[in-house]
């Protein structure tokens, strides 16, 4: 499984920059989705897909140790859609 710092010596790797510029570029990148998503706006990567928000309603649960009926209140989610470039690099 890759995590944020193979993604962070890869990019380094490649751009031939230290790590620390490419983990600075790296949080860049997810601060300006995470920014983007917050305000209501999607973000679209060609080549790899689409980030939105997207708002979950309200629904009833269950208290697992209790069992009594709760409310869930609605809430924004991130969503990710992968595009067809995504998709068939990888079959």
């Amino acid at each position: 499984m890759a995590n944020k710092s193979d993604l962070v010596e890869k990019v380094a790797a490649t751009v031939g920059s230290t790590k620390a510029d490419a983990e600075r570029a790296v949080e860049t990148i997810i601060e300006f989705i995470t920014h983007t998503l917050k305000t209501g706006g999607e973000v679209s990567i060609a080549g790899l897909g689409i980030f939105e928000a997207k708002t979950r309603a309200g629904r009833v649960g269950r208290n697992p140790r209790t069992g009594a009926t709760i409310q869930i209140k609605a809430t924004k989610v991130p969503k990710f859609r992968a595009s067809k470039t995504l998709k068939d690099g990888i079959k």
